[in-house]
């Protein structure tokens, strides 16, 4: 299986040791870039995007509607329909079959575009402990429904000096071979870009987490809190390097485009790159995203005085921000709004519909995450979805609300279950 990555297939798990792509591969990829660029062309595309550009400004539109199937496109587009031998290949096919799919058979707001993003080929060493026994946790989108247990490698605190940071290693040899691949393929069909997502979220707990684990931390909070300050701030100050890094090399790109902005969304709008842009990206170009979901146990006061500072001087490194992802924000959206860049924020399946409206008004994005478990099973119980689908728009019919699908770890095996949530969605949305 593939793992499925917020928009993207995971290039980087893909063998590098071969990059030779045979005229059979190359012909299946031109192939679907054909389709791909076919739908990009579409009016409705530009029509999508100009709703995105709108919304995400906080003008008033229709509720904004996006699904992400994520790992339940291993279901949509099965391994089996993979034609390409060759591991890079086999990737770069399943990426192009999901944007075919989204743009002929999902029927939401996504908006297919008319290029191949290549990324840097890279590694990334992990947060570590110098001199550990422990086999750190690997990070990644779990496959196949599976769960992970994190072992702690930060087993006490005297350990605080061996922590090593994070760290990139970018193939460039092999990124300008496969660009040039890339480039013989598309060249006239697709535009090709050199375009990387190099993170997701900065808000430093997952970090955080896969030093310590969760039981530890927990009661760290209480037994440790300066020391739990110092790790915090190792990596803020890894991170802002990070950022640095990525700047200086002019490795960033613009996300003012189809990206996948905050912890969902389409990055579309016209107020960034900032005024005075001159081509080099920076963070101030640039949608960031901050979120805690690891650590939705602690009260809303240990999250300020342990969570958001750190996170807090990130977030205004960037042009605009989101916050939140699976954590309800009923608690903390009064300390984050202190963020005068604050644009989006995630409402998850936990959070108090009511409340959020309330406090959100017009003033804020409302990322409104309807729960997947609906579509987990082999039959979907339309009524009950439309049931929910209908309050939640009533609740939030004056907020700037987008309803993204997503988490989904599995459609039940039964694709159309996906197809008929959005069927029901736009009735829904129609009818208001």
């Amino acid at each position: 299986m593939f793992e499925q990555l917020n928009f993207r297939v995971n290039f980087n798990g893909a063998d590098y040791s071969d990059l030779y792509f045979s005229n059979e591969d190359k012909t299946i990829l031109k192939e679907l870039g054909k389709k791909v660029a076919e739908i990009a062309a579409r009016l409705v595309m530009e029509e999508r995007k100009q709703l995105w550009i709108r919304h995400n400004k906080l003008e008033r539109t229709r509720p904004v509607l996006l699904c992400d199937p994520e790992n339940g496109w291993n279901e949509l587009i099965p391994e089996s329909q993979i034609q390409c031998k060759n591991s890079i290949a086999r990737h770069w096919e399943d990426h192009l079959r999901k944007q075919i799919y989204w743009g002929n058979e999902m029927n939401d707001d996504y908006v297919v575009e008319p290029y191949f993003n290549l990324p840097y080929v890279y590694k990334e060493k992990p947060w570590g402990v110098a001199g550990s026994a422990k086999v750190q946790t690997e990070k990644k989108t779990a496959e196949q429904g599976k769960a992970y247990h994190i072992e702690t490698v930060l087993e006490d605190f005297s350990q605080i000096k061996d922590i090593t940071k994070a760290e990139l290693h970018i193939n460039r040899e092999a990124t300008q071979s496969l660009l040039a691949t890339a480039h013989e393929i598309f060249d006239g069909i697709l535009t090709v870009r050199l375009n990387t997502v190099w993170f997701w979220s900065f808000g430093l707990t997952d970090d955080l987490v896969f030093l310590r684990g969760m039981e530890k931390l927990m009661y760290d909070f209480y037994d440790a809190p300066e020391s739990l300050h110092a790790v915090m701030k190792l990596l803020f100050d890894g991170t802002m390097e990070k950022l640095d890094f990525l700047e200086s090399n002019d490795l960033l790109c613009l996300n003012n485009d189809g990206t996948f902005v905050g912890s969902g969304g389409m990055g579309f709008i016209d107020t960034l790159p900032a005024a005075d842009f001159n081509g080099r990206v920076r963070t101030q170009d640039m949608w960031g995203l901050a979120e805690s979901q690891v650590t939705v146990g602690i009260s809303p006061d240990m999250f300020a005085e342990f969570i958001f500072p750190y996170q807090q001087k990130i977030m205004e490194r960037f042009g605009l921000t989101c916050y939140g992802c699976c954590e309800p924000m009923d608690n903390r959206f009064d300390i984050v709004k202190t963020v005068p860049n604050l644009r989006r924020i995630s409402v998850s399946p936990w959070a108090n519909k009511e409340l959020m409206a309330a406090k959100l008004k017009r003033d804020y994005i409302y990322s409104l995450k309807p729960s997947p478990s609906h579509l987990a099973v082999p039959k979907m119980d339309e009524a009950v979805v439309r049931k929910e689908l209908r309050e939640a728009l009533k609740i939030t019919r004056d907020n700037c609300l987008e309803l993204i699908m997503k988490d989904n770890h599995t459609l039940g095996n039964n694709p159309g279950n996906l197809k008929n949530w959005v069927k029901i969605a736009r009735e829904e949305i129609a009818s208001l």
